[in-house]
């Protein structure tokens, strides 16, 4: 006998069956109902008593003591959601019998089982779900370079597959941003790198093998083959999809006829965002706190309903790229904007109705409770206003919502009938339906409400058949109700009594019907309870046949949400309606950034400014001027406006019109990746060579500091060269708004014919600067830096010594170029003029600053000069000049 065997032997039976239970369901915490308690054992136990702070109690195990946590059933909604949140996955585990039915058959314990499976990526409770959030869990399979991807969301039916190349998977994962991420076992200890901060579940190898995926989807959909649906030749993603309904049918335990339709991602049809560029504009999470608070979306969600504000998130990630959608939605949003009484009466009733999407899924899945259906039926009822707000504004996109919204009186009609206006929360206490609904229910519960007055008619209608006037119904525990005759009248009984017991004066008998109408006395209440759950599930499978139309009139009031959101934001904000063409051109006028605008203080007001880019033209902007001039802010606000219009919204400008771009990129702001050995610069490099490596002449690319985290000299180096390839290779040549702090840049106006200089401008009064920040044609010369670092309260001895170094700089040329002569006459007075600028700073340190520098001569120092002294003017080149500058203000920069 083995360990194993003999070890469950010395267990109790209820241990025995909770360690079957577990067994089935390793990797989980497994809540075991026991009576009113949900318990758990051994290192579940230790794990919740940590996790939930409750106590954790020995159970006398038969042969041991195990360790015991637990809490009353109902606290359930209390604790599971707690420790779903903090990652976990949760198997519930009923007891399916009644303990009475246990015993009279004889078993020593109930029958359980798990009746449902909590995931983070995969549940039905409303306490773990977010309204205006996606819920999903996400499956990745890959062979060589090919990537399948599926992702569901079980709260709303929502059911979809991608096959993409291996490279576009950590953006698609982004843009999808799964709650819990399914990998194949064999990749437990494997994980790569990109996918190491989801929540990750592992699932046995052999559910990806061979045709199980595939036969598994036709089979939940009913269907010969996946090509009704399009992907039939998406070998890689049928996998990756098999795998996450396996995974679904696993946990749910349930019914899963609510998720109706595969659906193909294509990210053809959407502009390409990658991670960084998400990040950077802030789209739905803010980069230091990551909130919502402060991002585009808590400026563009003014949605009534939940089904909108998950639309418009998806909306907002997925960017359009063809004209005739983006321009049906403008169009859409247009006559919104203009119909201002239509778009409030219209947003009051979305906001009359409930979150259909979810309300539909927990019905097919057997999760809903009356009020649910109540819930569905009062929403449905909203359609008819909705469609009387709109119906008259002839727009293509409005028409199509219109058609889309079905009425579905039937269902209305039946909830209506059947459910109580407040029905309670419970599906198993009765009180559900209304009267008249079903004769044996309203039977029932006259029964139970007038049991007393029931008996007293049936005794008055038997003392009239048999003649006896002093009949008498009575009841005990034995026998139950029945009847007594004196013996006076026992000749008058008729033959249908039964005689059950004979006393001294009279006989007590009972009749079949009397036993009829006595079990229907005393089991009416619970028969009634036992009765409406049977009629509550029969309606309930009645409404979910109708999935597919509540699905799709969700969709439709979804996307109207969003169109009707779009136009009030644009109303309060003041927005235009953006010129959308198929051309090179993006041209703002007085464009503004959406959300920095409304966080300004009170007499603050936003700065617009003009932005012109084209790629015959100016392709380029090398965009300079000072620390807080509102460079970023520049940069980030046309990339903003940009998606803004090609999702289909009006854009915070005075006009705009915007050309197409298939990508936005942005490489924005200092930041490292320390876990992964990746220093600010290396991340900075990374995201450097995915633009290069992605880009084509219809993207637009934002870069702010390019360079900035690795010494001047490289840095600058990388920056010179990166914009020259940007101008020069006709594969990547696309839009740019380059900002920078090298002002040495601005040379390269004079070098390439689509590089344009702008500056973002200031004004110096009393020795400090005044921010305009407004953009301007030309390049700056002066970074403020000086003038910044005094603002921020740097002690006034080092605010002063700057400006004696940075005086001692400026009284001599530094420009790259002698305009009066030669490019090598040029990098000789530069030579000699940094030279001589080197040896005046050393002097003048040696005499006036003894308390803050050392009086001997700089290490740092010497070295740069006889690097100078090295260097041979004919030979160097502009870009070698630039160099020795930037590597002295580095030097400066030091000695600060």
């Amino acid at each position: 006998m083995s360990s194993t065997k003999k070890k469950k032997k010395d267990l109790t039976p209820l241990m025995r069956q909770y360690h079957d239970i577990k067994e089935e369901h390793e990797g989980a915490i497994l809540l075991f109902r026991v009576g009113d308690f949900y318990e758990t054992f051994a290192n579940d136990a230790e794990l919740v008593s940590e996790e939930l702070g409750i106590t954790l109690t020995k159970r006398n195990n038969g042969s041991d003591q195990t360790p015991l946590a637990g809490f009353p059933y109902h606290a359930l909604d209390t604790y599971l959601p707690k420790l779903v949140k903090k990652g976990h996955r949760v198997a519930v585990c009923e007891q399916v019998e009644n303990p009475s039915d246990a015993k009279k058959a004889g078993r020593k314990i109930v029958s359980r089982e798990v009746t449902e499976i909590t995931t983070p990526g995969v549940t039905m409770s409303e306490k773990l779900l977010e309204h205006k959030r996606n819920n999903y869990a996400a499956a990745v399979y890959w062979e060589g370079k090919t990537a399948g991807v599926a992702f569901s969301d079980v709260s709303t039916g929502e059911f979809a597959l991608s096959q993409i190349t291996r490279r576009q998977l950590s953006d698609l994962l982004q843009s999808v941003t799964p709650s819990e991420l399914l990998l194949p076992q064999n990749l437990k200890n494997n994980v790569p790198e990109e996918l190491l901060d989801y929540n990750l579940t592992f699932i046995e190898d052999w559910v990806y093998e061979g045709e199980y995926g595939y036969n598994l989807l036709t089979d939940h959909f009913e269907t010969h083959s996946l090509k009704g649906f399009g992907v039939e030749k998406q070998e890689i993603a049928h996998t990756a999809a098999g795998a996450l309904m396996h995974y679904l049918q696993e946990t749910q335990k349930a019914s899963l006829g609510h998720i109706k339709r595969l659906q193909s991602f294509e990210n053809k049809e959407y502009m390409a965002l990658d991670g960084s560029t998400k990040r950077n504009l802030e789209l739905t999470t803010t980069i230091q706190e990551g909130q919502s608070e402060g991002t585009l979306i808590s400026i563009l969600d003014d949605t009534a309903t939940a089904m909108g504000g998950r639309l418009l998130r998806k909306w907002i990630m997925r960017p359009l790229k063809r004209m005739r959608p983006i321009r049906e939605r403008l169009n859409a949003v247009e006559a919104l904007h203009v119909n201002h009484d239509v778009r409030e009466q219209l947003r009051k009733e979305l906001g009359q109705v409930g979150d259909l999407e979810r309300l539909i899924s927990r019905i097919c899945v057997g999760r809903a409770n009356a009020r649910d259906l109540e819930k569905l039926k009062r929403s449905l009822a909203q359609v008819p206003r909705i469609k009387m707000q709109f119906n008259q504004l002839e727009e293509p996109l409005l028409n199509d919502i219109l058609d889309r919204l079905k009425l579905l009186v039937e269902v209305q009609e039946r909830i209506g009938k059947a459910i109580v206006e407040d029905p309670p929360a419970s599906v198993r206490d009765g009180g559900i339906f209304e009267d008249g609904f079903n004769e044996e229910l309203d039977e029932l519960r006259d029964i139970a409400r007038n049991g007393k007055n029931y008996i007293s008619e049936i005794k008055d209608e038997l003392a009239a058949e048999t003649g006896i006037n002093s009949l008498k119904i009575g009841y005990n525990k034995v026998y139950g109700y029945y009847i007594e005759v004196t013996n006076t009248h026992t000749e008058k009984v008729p033959d249908h009594f039964i005689r059950k017991q004979t006393l001294v004066n009279s006989e007590r008998y009972i009749t079949p019907e009397l036993k009829e109408v006595e079990e229907k006395i005393l089991s009416s209440e619970e028969r009634s309870k036992t009765l409406e759950y049977e009629l509550f599930e029969e309606l309930r499978l009645y409404v979910a046949d109708f999935a597919e139309e509540v699905q799709q009139i969700a969709q439709a009031l979804a996307e109207l949400d969003c169109l009707q959101s779009f136009a009030e934001v644009a109303y309060r904000n003041n927005y235009c309606k953006p010129a959308i063409a198929d051309d090179q051109v993006i041209d703002i006028t007085k464009g503004r950034h959406p959300v920095v605008e409304k966080t300004l203080p009170p007499g603050d007001p936003f700065i617009p400014n003009d932005i012109h880019l084209e790629n015959e033209d100016e392709q380029i902007l090398i965009i300079t001027g000072p620390n807080m001039a509102g460079k970023s802010i520049i940069l980030r606000q046309t990339g903003l406006i940009v998606l803004l219009a090609q999702i289909g919204c009006f854009v915070p400008a005075e006009q705009a019109h915007i050309g197409l771009v298939d990508k936005i990129f942005t490489r924005v702001g200092a930041s490292d990746n320390l876990a992964a050995g990746e220093s600010t610069f290396l991340v900075e490099m990374n995201e450097a060579a995915n633009i290069l490596n992605n880009a084509t002449r219809n993207s637009l690319i934002l870069l702010d500091e390019v360079g900035r985290g690795t010494s001047t000299f490289d840095g600058l180096s990388i920056a010179w060269s990166l914009a020259e390839y940007l101008h020069n290779q006709p594969s990547v040549a696309a839009k740019t708004l380059f900002a920078t702090h090298y002002h040495e840049l601005n040379e390269l106006e004079n070098m390439y014919d689509h590089i344009v200089n702008y500056n973002v401008s200031v004004k110096e009064h009393d020795d400090k600067v005044i921010f305009l920040r407004k953009l301007v044609r030309g390049g700056a010369d002066h970074s403020y830096g000086i003038q910044v670092a005094d603002m921020a309260g740097l002690p006034s001895i080092v605010i002063e010594r700057a400006k004696e170094i940075l005086g001692n700089l400026e009284s001599h040329s530094l420009d790259v170029t002698d305009r009066n002569g030669t490019l090598e006459e040029g990098a000789r007075k530069k030579k000699e003029a940094v030279k001589k600028a080197a040896r005046e700073m050393e002097k003048q340190e040696q005499i006036t600053q003894p308390s803050l520098f050392q009086t001997q001569i700089d290490p740092n120092l010497e070295m740069l000069i006889d690097k100078l002294e090295a260097s041979d003017p004919n030979r160097m080149t502009p870009i070698e000049s630039l160099m020795l500058v930037s590597e002295l203000k580095k030097l400066v920069e030091k000695r600060k």
